[in-house]
């Protein structure tokens, strides 16, 4: 898991050939760019853009991918992500679904949050653990951007 600016993305261009356009689009990216999934280089790396509001920490999901990196970037407002790593995740709560790439787990006994905010990404690995989508100090509107990168 690494979590840092958009401005400093460049010093992990070497971890995937397809990180740069990934963090092209990311600095490219619109503030009225349409929520909803858009193509980078099709099922190899797309960006879906999302606007919600965070939940309380008490409905923490935690999920797992395998085919996919997550690059979760924080457009506008903040959001907590609590990390775990999956050898930690042991109570299946979803078994893996292969066509969307996930498989949820139940709250493990330590976890590590992690505070996004505007202009702010982390990255997660498929032996990354996270819950997305919870509040810092109380619901906010985040407009997030999860670009998914196939490993």
């Amino acid at each position: 898991m690494i979590t840092d600016t958009l401005t400093q993305s460049g010093r992990y261009l070497n971890l995937s050939a397809r990180f740069a356009g990934a963090f092209e689009f990311l600095r490219n990216l619109s503030a009225t760019q349409p929520n909803g999934r858009h193509e980078l280089e099709g099922d190899n790396c797309f960006a879906l853009v999302q606007s919600y509001t965070t939940r309380p920490q008490a409905q923490a999901l935690f999920e797992a991918h395998r085919q996919y990196v997550d690059i979760q970037f924080i457009q506008a407002g903040r959001e907590t992500i609590l990390w775990s790593p999956l050898a930690a995740l042991t109570q299946v709560t979803e078994p893996y679904v292969a066509e969307r790439d996930i498989v949820f787990f139940a709250r493990p006994p330590q976890w590590t949050p992690i505070q996004l905010h505007t202009g702010q990404f982390a990255i997660f690995f498929p032996e990354d653990g996270h819950a997305p989508g919870l509040e810092c100090a109380g619901p906010g509107e985040v407009r997030k951007v999860v670009i998914k990168v196939r490993v």
